[in-house]
């Protein structure tokens, strides 16, 4: 299964995913928006700091319970490979 497929699995599934992956997209609206201006105030260029630390946050996040995701089908295969081989 690749990651295309895994993500479409997590977000049927897994509540948490869709929370992260729809904060990681609201991050990175905010930021093509501050990306867009010609120039931003210090105020706005601490919260782009913060807004991108956010975004690498919840992509970390999501690469994680794809990662988990891949372990535990990998090891579910292996188990069950495991009990047609003992009978």
């Amino acid at each position: 299964m690749d990651e295309i497929q895994i993500k479409s699995v997590l977000r049927e599934t897994n509540r948490t995913f869709r929370s992260v992956e729809k904060k990681h997209s609201d991050f990175e609206n905010v930021l093509n928006d501050l990306n867009r201006r010609k120039v931003l105030t210090p105020a706005e260029e601490v919260q782009k700091k913060v807004y991108q630390k956010q975004k690498l946050a919840a992509k970390d996040s999501m690469v994680e319970m794809i990662r988990n995701y891949q372990n535990d089908t990998g090891m579910q295969a292996r188990l069950a490979a495991q009990g047609t081989e003992q009978t």
